[in-house]
């Protein structure tokens, strides 16, 4: 197993990029190649502790930053870590590819460089919710436009995601809405709840509000990339407000901190439940082969976490059973 690195993608790299990766080598037995300026990577590798024995460098002279145009991108830097990444994986050079940079770059050259898999209309960046139960947000911010057929295939290829990364045989499947009755939300909305209805390949339970998607209403919520990412960065600011207060009310006296060490561990476990770090990374699902989208701030935890789970995901052959489900339900459009 070799995993593809963007060294030089994300607001703390190359540090946190190489520190993560030489946490997740004493974690796992893949081999690696890092992508970016070989001189900084060196460097970085001796003050970290990098043990580089098992890694490949890959020298690239640019950069693809966050305020870049992806289209721009993509057209004017194919000389970037990111890019040059893609493209050894598209070439067989890597079984997967894991970047914390620029979201729309990395989806435009997957899109065109690594390709979709078979059958796969839109790709969509899949995400894991701090839900009761397991839920994936598709898509978290690839497509801020999408039709209803694009969001059909969303629901198919995230059932098929939570079938074999998390054992759920049935998915439940739900259209984030502003009301849970037929005829709510825009006219896209309206349709894509006829359309998911009357799919067969999956479990449809209907339009889901945003205060019910963390409670177990599904395991697989479905909207565009402009309203999921607004919705995933607004429970990420929630989980973080409300630990803060958390922090604040059990910090006033020494009664507080008496009664917060009693509850530690289940603090502990609720905080890890809202840290973005914990899943470390995103599929892109519907592209050929494994790409998976870090958080722009990761740290070194969140990368070593995106790199196991990048491990995980190209160990699964998830990408044969989207193809399949999505091609099935364009079969059975036919008949």
């Amino acid at each position: 197993m070799r995993i593809i690195i963007d060294a030089m993608g994300g607001d703390k790299a190359p540090y946190e990029i190489l520190l993560g990766v030489r946490d997740a080598i004493c974690s796992c037995d893949a081999e690696f190649t890092l992508v970016g300026n070989s001189g900084d990577i060196r460097r970085i590798a001796v003050d970290t502790g990098l043990d580089t024995d098992r890694c490949v460098i890959v020298d690239t002279p640019s950069v693809i930053t966050m305020d870049d145009d992806p289209i721009t991108a993509f057209k004017r830097k194919r000389d970037s870590s990111m890019m040059v990444g893609l493209g050894l994986l598209a070439d067989g050079k890597g079984d997967a590819f894991v970047s914390a940079g620029n979201t729309g770059a990395l989806f435009t050259g997957a899109t065109f460089i690594v390709k979709r898999a078979h059958g796969v209309s839109r790709a969509a960046i899949g995400t894991v919710l701090p839900s009761t139960e397991p839920c994936l947000l598709m898509d978290a911010g690839a497509n801020i436009t999408v039709s209803a057929e694009y969001l059909e295939q969303f629901a198919v290829m995230g059932s098929a995601y939570m079938r074999k990364m998390y054992g759920i045989q049935a998915p439940t499947v739900g259209l984030l809405n502003n009301g849970t009755e037929d005829g709510k939300g825009t006219p896209l909305q309206v349709e894509a709840n006829s359309r998911l209805k009357a799919c067969s390949a999956i479990k449809y339970v209907g339009n889901v509000e945003g205060s019910a998607a963390l409670f177990g209403a599904c395991n697989v919520l479905v909207t565009d990339g402009f309203t999921g990412n607004i919705f995933l960065k607004t429970v990420e600011g929630t989980g973080k407000r409300l630990l803060r207060s958390l922090k604040s009310v059990y910090g006033k006296n020494i009664f507080t901190r008496l009664s917060a060490l009693m509850i530690r561990k289940q603090l502990a476990k609720m905080k890890k439940s809202f840290d973005p770090s914990e899943h470390g990374g995103s599929p892109i699902l519907g592209i050929s082969k494994p790409v998976i989208k870090a958080h722009g701030s990761s740290d070194a935890k969140a990368i070593k976490n995106a790199v196991l789970e990048a491990i995980r995901y190209a160990q699964s052959n998830v990408t044969g059973d989207i193809s399949e489900a999505v091609e099935d339900i364009s079969v059975s459009k036919l008949l």
